[in-house]
């Protein structure tokens, strides 16, 4: 079996990757998108904080740094699983999607 068959294909957009051999694919991107989730939230709600004038140059500083490197590592990971933004975007169905 060559190297290039070993490698598993992504999933398709939307669908989460429940087949056996792909197990860590469709692992990874359900875990990656539950952080995707939950980065944009605390972005949203950093943006709020920033427009409500409660945090300090300093902690919008901090802030602003803490987020950029959250984001630069999701592309590292996704860049690791072979993944895609619109793969981590999963069909809920009659709910839509969820990013």
């Amino acid at each position: 079996m060559s190297q290039s068959n070993l490698k598993h294909q992504p999933p398709q957009s939307g669908r989460i990757n429940l087949d056996p051999e792909g197990a860590e694919q469709g692992l990874a991107q359900l875990v990656l998108t539950v952080i995707e989730l939950l980065r944009q939230l605390v972005e949203r709600h950093a943006i709020r904080r920033v427009d409500g004038g409660t945090l300090t140059e300093e902690e919008i500083e901090n802030l602003g740094v803490a987020l950029m490197n959250l984001e630069v590592k999701m592309d590292e990971l996704k860049d690791i699983f072979d993944l895609k933004d619109e793969d981590l975007n999963i069909d809920l169905g009659p709910l839509g999607n969820l990013l």
